[in-house]
């Protein structure tokens, strides 16, 4: 009995050496596995968010043609509203299932600022819609829709931690 009484403690070492090892393997996992789904959920962000920019300025860019078509934007591509109509119609379509998802994923702020782009978008559709032709106040709603493309990005920017990006304007030189 007295040897294994002097054994004891090495025992007792070995046990809590197993147990402390067993801990920190368990603790290192779960560690691993919250930052590999939070790099998951963040990639999805990031596909939801472009999603949605692309899908909302296939939109942006059929307005500009239908407002050169009316005399209002200096688009090279005129279209006119007949033409533009299902096009717009498919566009606003795609753009529903993302803004969905954009909802489900997004952070408040995202969502905020896609709400106040898209908003502008859809009043730009409606100018159009109306056959207006007053190239002062189109200018005045593609500067409204240009402001809230860049708070959009901004925001989507904050949300995923990265660096502040391009402005996204473009001079573009007048023939």
């Amino acid at each position: 009995m007295s040897a294994f009484l002097q054994q004891l403690p090495a025992l007792i070492g070995v046990v809590i050496g197993a147990l402390g090892s067993y801990l920190a393997v368990v603790r290192g996992d779960q560690a691993r596995f919250r930052r590999e789904q939070a790099a998951r959920w963040e990639e999805r962000r990031l596909a939801v968010y472009a999603d949605y920019a692309q899908s909302l300025k296939r939109s942006v860019t059929l307005t500009y043609r239908v407002a050169a078509h009316f005399g209002n934007d200096p688009n090279p591509h005129p279209l006119s509203p007949q033409e533009a109509e299902p096009l717009l119609t498919e566009a606003q379509l795609a753009r529903d299932p993302v803004g969905e998802a954009l909802i489900l994923l997004g952070s408040t702020e995202v969502v905020q600022k896609a709400q106040e782009w898209v908003l502008t978008v859809v009043e730009m559709e409606r100018f159009l819609r109306d056959g207006t032709h007053d190239p002062a106040a189109w200018r005045a709603l593609v500067e409204r829709q240009l402001a809230g493309r860049r708070g959009y990005y901004a925001a989507v920017r904050e949300d995923l931690a990265l660096p502040p990006g391009h402005s996204a304007r473009w001079s573009v030189p007048q023939p």
